[in-house]
C-alpha cells in the first residue's frame, strides 16, 4: 500500500500534535474505540513506493478510542436529523448518470451498447465512488474570492462544481472500465447481479468497451486544464494496472506476504477513489495540508471497503454480493481473512496451495477459517481504516457553513456504512 507523507500539522482540535503516518508515532499506534477488545498488530508503512517505514497498530492504547468516539459523537451533533450520505446528492446523482450516458454514445451501436452496459438505470450501481467525490466538494467549502460578489460569485461557484462532478464522472467511467477488463481476466459470470458483459458480448467486446471508456474518460480530463489533476488520475489508473498484474503475477511468497496484499490492494481499489479525492481538493484550490487529508480519506476508506468485501467472499451469498461466493480463494487469490488464518494455522498454507488442482480443499480451508480468528480480524483491521478515514474529516479546517458540516458528516457516516455493510 502507498501511504503519503505524514501531515505536519493538523488544523483541528481532533489528533492535536499527531500526524497520520509518522515513523515514530502515528495515530495508527492507539486502540480505536469501535473495535473489539481483542488483541491485533499488523505492519504499515509511511513512503510514496510501498511498506518500507514499519508502524504497528496496538489495540491496547485508550488514547485514541477516546478520540473516535469523540470523534463520531461530536460529528453527530453538527446536523440533528438522520443523515442519509446518497440522498444528500441524489439529484447530482442523476444528473451525473444522464452526462455518463451521453458521453458513452459511439459510432457502432454495438460499442455504445457496451461501453453503457454498466451505465444502464438498474446496474449502474449505488455510484458510491461519486457519492463520496461530491460529498467530497462540499466538505471541503469552496471560498469564493472576496472580489467576486452576487451573480459572479454564484457562477464562479456553479463553475467549479460543474468541474468537481467531472472528476466523478470520470472516476466513474475509469472504475466501470477497469470492471469490464477484470472480468475478461478473471472469466467472471455475473457483475452487480446481472450477468457479465464478457459473458452477454464476448471478451473482445468487453475489452473495446473498457478501452473505449478510459479513452472518454482521459477526453473529459482533457478538458478540465489542469495538469495536477491530470496526473493524480493517470497515477490511478496506472495503479489499477500494476495491482492487477501484482495479482496474476504474484510468487507463493508473496501470495501468502500481508505487506504484499496491502500494497495490491491498495493499487487495486483504494488509489482511485484517494487519487480521485486530491483531485477535487486541487481544483478548489485548497492548501497542500488539506489535499493531504483528502487523499487519507479516500485511501483508507476504500481499503477498508476492500476489506470488508474479502469479508463477504466468505461470508456472503452469490445474491448479496453480485457475484459467485468463494470467488476469490477458489481463483487461488488470497486475502486477509486467509492470511491472518494462517497465522494460527501455518498448515492451512498446504491447503490452499491444492484448492486449484483439488477444489475440495475450499471446504478443508474453511473449516480452519472457521476455528481462526482470520475473520474477525480482517475485519478489525477495516475497522482501523475506518476510523482513520473519519479522523482525516475531522481535521479538516474548521467552519460554520451548515452544508459543509453536514457533508462531513456524511463522510464520516459513510466509513461506518463500509464496516457494516452485508452486500
Amino acid at each position: 500500500m502507498i501511504f503519503t507523507r505524514a501531515v505536519s500539522r493538523v488544523s483541528s482540535k481532533f489528533l492535536r500534535n499527531r500526524s497520520f503516518y509518522g515513523c515514530s508515532q502515528s495515530i495508527a499506534s492507539h486502540r480505536l474505540s469501535i473495535l473489539p477488545d481483542q488483541g491485533h498488530s499488523c505492519s504499515d508503512v509511511s513512503t510514496h513506493k510501498g511498506y518500507v517505514c514499519r508502524t504497528t497498530y496496538s489495540l491496547k492504547s485508550p488514547v485514541f478510542g477516546g478520540f473516535t468516539h469523540q470523534l463520531y459523537h461530536q460529528s453527530s451533533s453538527l446536523v440533528e436529523e438522520e443523515l442519509d450520505p446518497f440522498s444528500l446528492v441524489a439529484d447530482e446523482l442523476s444528473l451525473l448518470s444522464n452526462k455518463l450516458r451521453e458521453m458513452v454514445v459511439a459510432e457502432v451501436p454495438k460499442l455504445a451498447s457496451a461501453a453503457e452496459y454498466f451505465f444502464k438505470r438498474g446496474v449502474q450501481g449505488k455510484q458510491f465512488r461519486s457519492t463520496v467525490l461530491l460529498l467530497m466538494a462540499t466538505a471541503l467549502n469552496v471560498r469564493v474570492p472576496e472580489v467576486l460578489v452576487g451573480e459572479s460569485a454564484d457562477i464562479v461557484t456553479s463553475e467549479l462544481r460543474v468541474r468537481q462532478r467531472g472528476i466523478a464522472e470520470i472516476t466513474e467511467m475509469i472504475h466501470v472500465a477497469s470492471l469490464l477488463h477484470d472480468d475478461v481476466l478473471d472469466d467472471a459470470d455475473t457483475r452487480r447481479g446481472v450477468g457479465s458483459l464478457n459473458v452477454v458480448m464476448g471478451n473482445k467486446m468487453s475489452v473495446l468497451a473498457g478501452d473505449f471508456l478510459l479513452s472518454r474518460a482521459c477526453g473529459a480530463l482533457a478538458a478540465l486544464k489542469n495538469t495536477e489533476v491530470v496526473a493524480l488520475l493517470a497515477t490511478a489508473v496506472e495503479h489499477l494496472v500494476t495491482g492487477e498484474t501484482m495479482e496474476i503475477t504474484s510468487t507463493t511468497e508473496q501470495r501468502y506476504s500481508m505487506e504484499y496484499y496491502m500494497q495490491k490492494t491498495y493499487y487495486k481499489t483504494a488509489s482511485l477513489i484517494s487519487n480521485s479525492c486530491k483531485a477535487v481538493a486541487v481544483l478548489t484550490g485548497q492548501t497542500a495540508e488539506v489535499a493531504v487529508l483528502a487523499f487519507e480519506y479516500g485511501k483508507n476508506l476504500g481499503l477498508a471497503f476492500q476489506l470488508v468485501d474479502d469479508i463477504l467472499d466468505f461470508t456472503g451469498t452469490s445474491a448479496s454480493l453480485g457475484k459467485g461466493s468463494l470467488s476469490d480463494i477458489r481463483h487461488g487469490v488470497i486475502t486477509a481473512p486467509i492470511l491472518f488464518a494462517m497465522e494460527e494455522f501455518p498448515q492451512l498454507r498446504e491447503v490452499v496451495d491444492r484448492v486449484e488442482k483439488d477444489p475440495t480443499n475450499v471446504d478443508i480451508a474453511l473449516e480452519y477459517l472457521g476455528k481462526s480468528k482470520g475473520i474477525q480480524r480482517a475485519r478489525e483491521l477495516a475497522m482501523e481504516h475506518a476510523n482513520l478515514a473519519a479522523a482525516a474529516i475531522g481535521s479538516l479546517p474548521e467552519t460554520d457553513n451548515e452544508d459543509v458540516k453536514r457533508s462531513r458528516r456524511a463522510l464520516i457516516d459513510l466509513t461506518h456504512r463500509v464496516i457494516t455493510r452485508n452486500k
